[in-house]
This record gives C-alpha cells, sequence and structure tokens, in this order.
C-alpha cells in the first residue's frame, strides 16, 4: 500500500512538473513585463480609486478620451479624436469620438458609452471620482459619435478632469449584467489591453488586445503591475528578473541598479506636488499663526540636499516650471524661508508658550523616502516647540483616511498636476473634497475667476493670485517635486510619465 501511495505521489509530481514546463514554454513565446509598482491595487471598479496608478491602469483597460502628451505639452486623441469649445457658449464642449475603435469583442464604441460612464462615476456608490465630473450640468449624445458636454459655469481646466481620468466603460454591458458583474465578470474595454485578472492588494494582469488600434508589435503582450511597497523588494526583484519596471528607486539604490548586469536607470521629472498638508477642521490646525510656524520650521533645501541627495526640485508657491501658471517671478515671492526662530515664535504667538503636541502621519514606501522624510522633520518641528507623533500607517490605510477628511497632519503628493486647476480645487476649494476641510473665500472667488478665464495671460496671472492667497494661509507646505527613477530591465526601453501613468504602448522590448 505504501509503495502504491509513492507510486502514485510520483505520478502526480510528474503531472504537476510537466504542466509547470509546458506554462514556462507558453510565457517564454509571450513578451512579458512586470512592474514594481508602489500604489494599492483595488477591485474591478475603474471609478473606485482617484490615484494616479489606478487612473493609468483603466486607462489601458478601459480607453480613454484623450491623454497629456508632455513631448507635445498638450492633449493628443485617444477614444476621441477632436474636441472644441463653443466660441459663442464657453460652457458648451463637444467631443468627436473615433469610428474604427472596437472593443475587446468587437462592440463599436458610441456616444452613449461616454454619457454612461460620465453618469456613472456621479451615481455609482464605490465611486472616488466624483470630482471629476462635478463641473458638468449635462452630457448628451449628439449623434452615435458626439458627445456634446455642457458645463455649469466656464471652466477652462476641463480637459484636465476629462482627458486622462474617464475610463470608458460600455453601457450595453452595464446594463445587462449590472455594477457587480459588469466589471468583475464581463470587463469589455477599448483600450490596447484585455483585463485578465485583478488580485486585490496585489496585482493587476492584462493581455494585449488582438484587435486594439492601439501599440505596435513591441509593445509587451502581457503587462502586469504587482504592487511591492518595499523599494528593496522592488530593487531585488528587478536585478534578479522578476519584473522589468521598478518604480520610484531611491537615491541611496541608484547605484545598485545601476551595477546590475541586466538593468538600468530612467528618469523623467514629476508633475506631482508633494505637500505637508495641515487639516483646519482639526484643532490645533485651525490656528492661522502655527501652520505658518510649520512652513519656517521646516529646511526643505536641506531635505533635497541630504535625504533626496538632490533628486527633487523646492516649489515656491504650489507649482513648478511645466506646469500650467507657473510664473517664475512671481514664484520667488511664495518661497516661505527657513527660520526656526521666526517660527519658534509664531508657536508662541499662537498661544503654545510651552509649545503643542500633535499627530503627524506619512505613508511608507508609496513616495520616495517618505518615512526617511517626516522622520527628519519630527526634529525640526520639535525644535521650534511642535511636538509631532509620527504614524505611519499602510498605504491603503493612510490613502482612506485621508480621502475621507479623517488626517489632521499628513505628508501627501498630489500627482497629474498639468494643469493646477483641479488638484488646487481638490484639496482647497471649499466644498469639493473632505480631503482637508480648508475654506477661504478670497480662494474660492479666485479659484471661480481662473476656471472661467481662456485666456493663457490672463489665467496666468489669475492662478498665481489664488496661489498667494494659499501661501500666506498655509493650509499646505507646499515641498517639492521629485526627479523619479525607474529601475529597468535592459531589453525594456521606456520613457518614463511625468505623471506616473505608464501606458503599454509606450514600453518596447527588444
Amino acid at each position: 500500500m505504501r509503495k502504491l501511495l509513492s507510486l502514485r505521489t510520483a505520478a502526480a509530481a510528474l503531472t504537476m512538473a510537466a504542466a509547470v514546463t509546458l506554462t514556462a514554454t507558453s510565457a517564454t513565446a509571450e513578451k512579458k513585463v512586470v512592474i514594481g509598482a508602489t500604489g494599492n491595487i483595488y477591485g474591478w471598479n475603474p471609478y473606485q480609486d482617484s490615484a494616479a496608478q489606478m487612473y493609468g491602469i483603466w486607462c489601458n483597460i478601459y480607453g480613454c478620451l484623450c491623454r497629456y502628451d508632455f513631448k507635445k505639452a498638450d492633449y493628443s486623441p485617444m477614444l476621441a479624436k477632436s474636441w472644441s469649445v463653443n466660441p459663442k457658449d464657453p460652457n458648451e464642449w463637444t467631443f468627436k469620438l473615433r469610428k474604427d475603435v472596437k472593443s475587446h469583442s468587437g462592440a463599436e464604441l458610441t456616444a452613449a458609452d461616454v454619457v454612461h460612464t460620465i453618469n456613472r462615476i456621479k451615481t455609482d456608490k464605490q465611486s472616488s471620482q466624483k470630482q471629476n465630473v462635478r463641473p458638468l450640468k449635462s452630457a448628451t449624445a449628439i449623434d452615435k459619435h458626439t458627445v456634446r458636454m455642457i458645463t455649469k459655469k466656464p471652466t477652462a481646466h476641463l480637459l484636465q478632469h476629462v482627458c486622462d481620468i474617464y475610463a470608458i466603460t460600455r453601457k450595453a454591458v452595464f446594463d445587462k449584467h449590472g455594477p457587480r458583474d459588469a466589471d468583475r465578470k464581463h470587463p469589455d474595454g477599448f483600450g490596447p489591453y484585455k483585463l485578465d485578472r485583478v488580485v486585490i492588494g496585489e496585482q493587476v494582469i492584462t493581455k494585449r488586445a488582438k484587435n486594439s488600434v492601439f501599440g505596435n508589435k513591441d509593445n509587451p503582450d502581457v503587462l502586469i503591475w504587482r504592487k511591492m511597497a518595499e523599494v528593496e523588494q522592488r530593487v531585488t526583484a528587478l536585478l534578479n528578473g522578476e519584473i522589468q519596471i521598478a518604480q520610484f528607486i531611491p537615491p541611496h539604490l541608484m547605484k545598485r541598479v545601476e551595477a546590475g548586469k541586466g538593468t538600468k536607470l530612467s528618469y523623467t521629472d514629476s508633475v506631482e506636488i508633494m505637500m505637508l498638508l495641515m487639516n483646519p477642521a482639526f484643532k490645533p490646525w485651525d490656528n492661522k499663526k502655527l501652520r505658518q510656524a510649520v512652513a519656517h520650521a521646516i529646511d526643505r533645501d536641506m531635505l533635497i540636499k541630504t535625504i533626496l541627495q538632490g533628486m527633487a526640485g523646492k516649489l515656491k508657491g504650489a507649482i513648478g516650471p511645466g506646469q500650467i501658471g507657473y510664473d517664475a517671478d512671481r514664484s520667488k515671492a511664495f518661497d516661505l524661508q527657513y527660520d526656526p526662530a521666526k517660527a519658534a515664535r509664531l508657536v508662541k504667538e499662537a498661544g503654545y508658550p510651552n509649545g503643542v503636541d500633535v499627530e503627524m502621519s506619512t505613508p511608507v514606501g508609496r513616495y520616495v523616502n517618505d518615512k526617511i522624510i517626516t522622520q527628519a522633520i519630527v526634529p525640526m518641528l520639535a525644535k521650534v516647540g511642535i511636538r509631532a507623533k509620527l504614524l505611519t500607517p499602510e498605504w491603503s490605510t493612510q490613502w482612506a483616511n485621508v480621502r475621507k477628511g479623517k488626517r489632521s497632519f499628513f505628508y501627501q503628493g498630489r500627482g497629474s498636476v498639468i494643469d493646477p486647476g483641479p488638484a488646487l480645487a481638490q484639496y482647497f476649494k471649499t466644498g469639493v473634497s473632505p480631503r482637508i476641510k480648508y475654506s477661504n473665500p478670497k480662494y474660492d472667488a479666485l479659484f471661480d475667476e481662473v476656471a472661467k478665464e481662456f485666456d493663457p495671460k490672463k489665467r496666468q496671472k489669475l492662478i498665481n493670485d489664488a496661489i498667494a492667497v494659499l501661501v500666506d494661509d498655509v493650509p499646505a507646505v507646499f515641498m517639492w517635486r521629485h526627479r523619479l527613477a525607474y529601475g529597468v530591465a535592459n531589453n525594456v526601453t521606456i520613457s518614463p510619465p511625468a505623471n506616473g501613468r505608464i501606458y503599454g504602448e509606450n514600453i518596447r522590448i527588444k
């Protein structure tokens, strides 16, 4: 009997080995790229999260109306072939859709799908993207391939809300299968990659769609985003060939990647603005002088020079070079200087002669050296009388609490800031989102003027007038924009995007 069991075990082992061999042979035939990513992997619903990583993933799968091209410094068509604003009515936008785009199952892209997407983002109980449709009064299918969007008021930055954001899902699939099964069991996108599997918290697996009009033969056949929060894990996996792209290599590990036999570094200047935010809904952050004290207590130049080893550009105000509205001359006045003596005085003037105890939170591994940076900030604040207890939750926990407005003092990035309108509204305009419950009528009025102004020069002035209010009121210390390094396998070519969204068509395999 024991001998018979041994024979059965051996036979099972041979069968398993054969299966593994077949899988390995099949996998070798496919060009596969695995991305070691820092962001969380959410579920099947493409509107459930509002972080850059998931926006990019769903745009690969479902397709977006348009995308920002950093080389052209302008928006480029994707599912929409063109768009225009009515010169007689700045509230009226018209989007013309491509007629050659088919879904992964072969269905035609229609204006009804775009209207359905907008309505779903607005009403879906799981949606975290309602701020992106808030400017719209209505969206209507004029004909099979034309969508008319009417804004509630003139919104010059509407493309920042619309283009890279709206993953276009099919109305017919949703109507037939309902909100749960449409995404989970019957995903049918218009993008270059077809959804194969989602493992929540771990990875998203996609395969190149054979009938897609996007991309070319050098793109990966299989594209996988795998969550790897620990940077050591990403670097080791890259050097071992387990992954081909590793996000956000910190300065102290760059030489290790460069020294690898099959790896290299690829760089990009990020448009993500890093901030230290103070939520006035929580005491003591309703005190302006205390917020000002924080701004003068932090030596950003030193942090950039030491912890980031020069791989960041200090922000003077909310935005930097290359972002819409940036004014180099005016930004000089927005640079709040490191002045610990002034910060200590402001703490006392704020009503805390013996200092004050606060909690500060940071994600760990989501941004370059995030934990190390905030650990270095703690003694800077202590020096001026602000005793900060540092909280280091998992990114998924931190992000959920930030989105619900449950963090009082925290380190955070806001990605994809091309036109600053949506970003600055999301964090600082009254009632737009609960992330920080900051409210200033002067800022709100200026922001409304920014949104209505289509003339670039006039708009630049208004943007900087609005930034001046934020710099004076200090709901946030604007820190820097990272210069990001990606670890890349030698046989892979990618120009990492400044907005952190990786598109399969931009990846080439030799």
